[in-house]
């Protein structure tokens, strides 16, 4: 399957959040879904370039995931002018939208310094890899490849019903 497989920009980033978030016990990132969910993956990634943003313990020891997530989605905002592309309470889930974290995080490599050492790369790739996809992984999935099929015909239908109000045929 595709989707199971790392593609180089994702192991370049992913060491780059290994080598940033590496002085961070809390935080283990392993991956673009629920290493991110807790939201002290996105504020050690901050704090660790911008250390003079905030008091990093106050935010890893005395929030909720949902607050982390909105303290590191504001200071981004208001620092580095990357705007609150993702909701808390998506993101705080058990599996949050790999493609969505992605992007989010790739708006922050954009910003930040980008130095990534061949150590932090080689260690990604020696990070386990899963084989299997999990239930929640498969639900989402269906749900996505549904809702996909859903707004297709939805489109198609739209589509020729506009085009039969342009376009009228002619009564017989």
């Amino acid at each position: 399957m595709a989707g199971l497989q790392q593609t180089n920009s994702e192991k370049i980033l992913l060491s780059w959040v290994r080598q940033s978030t590496r002085n961070y016990p809390q935080v283990n990132v392993i991956n673009f879904t629920s290493s991110w969910s807790d939201g002290l993956a996105f504020n050690a990634l901050l704090h660790s370039h911008r250390p003079d943003l905030f008091d990093w313990n106050a935010v890893a020891s005395q929030q909720s995931p949902v607050q982390r997530l909105d303290h590191a989605f504001n200071i981004a905002r208001q620092h580095l002018g990357i705007e609150k592309l993702l909701d808390p309470e998506d993101v705080a889930t058990a599996c949050p939208d790999k493609k969505s974290i992605l992007m989010y995080v790739t708006s922050l490599f954009q910003v930040l310094p980008q130095q990534v050492t061949m150590e932090a790369i080689r260690e990604v790739e020696m990070l386990p890899r899963h084989s299997r996809v999990t239930r929640e992984e498969h639900i989402q999935v269906h749900h996505q490849q549904r809702f996909s099929h859903e707004v297709s015909c939805f489109t198609f239908l739209l589509s020729s019903c506009y085009s039969e109000v342009i376009f009228p045929l002619p009564a017989l």
